[in-house]
């Protein structure tokens, strides 16, 4: 079996996991999708204001990114 053929099958089979197991876990939890967070309904320009999607994808990638190995001095 080609390694490409293993690659598209492994793929596949964690794609449907995915959404399996997530569709799972949201019966499981009551997650509703439509509900509206406290930033929408408690709106007022200052505290409470929905997070631009580009944002918030940086800031949850960034201590992801410095999670390096930290050396003190030698």
């Amino acid at each position: 079996m080609s390694a490409l053929l293993i690659l598209i099958i492994a793929v596949v089979l964690l794609a449907i996991g995915y959404v399996v197991y997530g569709s799972w876990l949201a019966k499981q939890w009551g997650v509703d999708p439509n509900r509206e967070t406290p930033a929408h309904t408690s709106y007022d320009g200052k505290d409470f204001v929905p997070a631009n999607p580009a944002v918030l994808m940086g800031h949850h990638s960034s201590p992801i990114a410095g999670a390096g190995p930290i050396y003190g001095p030698i």
